[in-house]
């Protein structure tokens, strides 16, 4: 029998509850339901006393119990926002998350005092998140996303398009961990999330990051700090004389990656914090002190 809109909503929260808490069962069914029915959130309340059809109620229970299971709802959805943009999202990249607002900001705010034109490299770019958001703030720059994925460069490719930026923005092949192509050329600032996991904590992951997001994304050698150490020492061959490298990190990790920083010829200008208060993110200079 078809049922009304409020009483999908209704049934899809409580199925949401044996895994969810009230507040996110309920923004997840809503989230769902919108997905299943191809409504806004503002038509569903709208229609919310009309009936649905079988089609949508059956979608609405797949999708409900693939949420139930662990799925995270980005990858159910395809798509997450980040930094006010849309992008496309698969289990072959990371889902974008606030965290990284941070290392993003500090990378616009100095992006938009770079002389004219800057080149920007966003390094480990996954879906492009950071990269793009950088390009849709700073409107002179010119931006490579590289990542050693050819699955996460071509989420990266479809967030391009998407967003609008193809005449500014592109996509290269390059690993974090060697020695920078010399056909990069060289960059005004170069900005990376790398992974941070260590081994141990990567056993500790919640199923639905462990389960679903790429490892490849995720893990950083046995301290976490495998990509640091690479990127700080490898990539100071592809910036401009006092160019910029700025870091997303993880929780503990700031004082150890400042460290490597400095022992590798960087200035620390700035240490941020994310929306929780935590450190997670710092931006240095290559080479001497700013004047």
């Amino acid at each position: 029998m078809v049922k009304k809109y409020s009483q999908l909503y209704l049934d899809t929260r409580k199925a949401l509850l044996q895994t969810e808490d009230m507040a996110s069962a309920g923004m997840l069914a809503r989230n769902l339901l919108c997905y299943a029915s191809g409504k806004t959130q503002e038509q569903i309340l709208a229609d919310r006393e009309l009936y649905a059809s079988e089609e949508i109620e059956i979608k609405l229970q797949e999708l409900t119990k693939r949420t139930v299971a662990g799925e995270p709802l980005a990858y159910i959805l395809g798509e997450w926002e980040f930094y006010g943009l849309k992008l496309t999202v698969d289990p072959h990249v990371l889902i974008p998350r606030d965290d990284t607002c941070a290392v993003t900001t500090l990378a616009i705010q100095k992006g938009l005092f770079l002389d004219k034109d800057p080149r920007i490299l966003d390094l480990c770019t996954g879906s492009g998140c950071i990269g793009l958001a950088v390009a849709s703030r700073v409107k002179d720059a010119r931006v490579t996303l590289a990542d050693i994925s050819k699955e996460a460069l071509a989420v990266a490719k479809k967030n391009i398009v998407r967003n609008h930026l193809s005449g500014r923005v592109t996509c290269i092949t390059a690993d974090a961990l060697g020695k920078p192509s010399a056909f990069l050329g060289k960059f005004d600032m170069i900005v990376s999330n790398p992974p941070y996991i260590t081994t141990e904590e990567m056993e500790e992951l919640p199923g639905s990051v462990k389960d679903f997001e790429p490892r490849l994304a995720l893990h950083g050698g046995d301290d976490g700090l495998d990509f640091y150490r690479a990127i700080a020492q490898n990539y100071a061959h592809a910036l401009k004389p006092g160019g910029y490298l700025a870091f997303e990190f993880g929780m503990g990790q700031g004082d150890a990656v400042c460290s490597i920083l400095e022992g590798n010829g960087y200035t620390i200008l700035e240490r941020t914090r994310d929306y929780n208060d935590r450190e997670r993110a710092v931006i240095a200079r290559f080479g001497r002190k700013e004047d």
